[in-house]
């Protein structure tokens, strides 16, 4: 099977060495996506408005590769503060409907350009 790159103006650009999906076959490997506004590249102030700039990056991605929200069957999401778990918990229950996709939440230290949460995902398109 060959891998098709995804990009999509919807999402930020990447800020490094990677694309923002890899599809290959059925599958999407979406890369994390931090709280950046694709449009003007700044990170959304405070831990709210990051969440919901992140699940519209991933969604954005979601669609660029033929997709939806709701073809995520994983998502890994990392927090600076694990205190923010249930605001986490709350912006998906807005973004995904039942059944929610497998999940996995990280704390850690920190995250490029002093973000509070990064989500990476993998869907599948059938």
């Amino acid at each position: 099977m060959s891998k098709h790159i995804i990009n999509t103006p919807q999402a930020p650009a990447a800020i490094g060495t990677y694309s923002q999906a890899v599809k290959v076959g059925e599958t999407v490997y979406l890369s994390g996506q931090i709280g950046l506004d694709p449009k003007t590249m700044l990170l959304a102030e405070g831990i709210d408005n990051q969440i919901k700039q992140v699940l519209h990056n991933l969604k954005a991605v979601a669609e660029a590769a033929g997709g939806n929200i709701n073809d995520f069957v994983r998502v890994t999401v990392f927090l600076t503060d694990l205190a923010h778990f249930a605001k986490v918990n709350d912006y998906m229950a807005e973004f995904f409907s039942e059944p929610y996709p497998a999940r996995a939440a990280v704390g850690v230290a920190s995250l490029p350009r002093q973000a509070l949460v990064e989500i990476d995902g993998i869907l599948v398109i059938s």
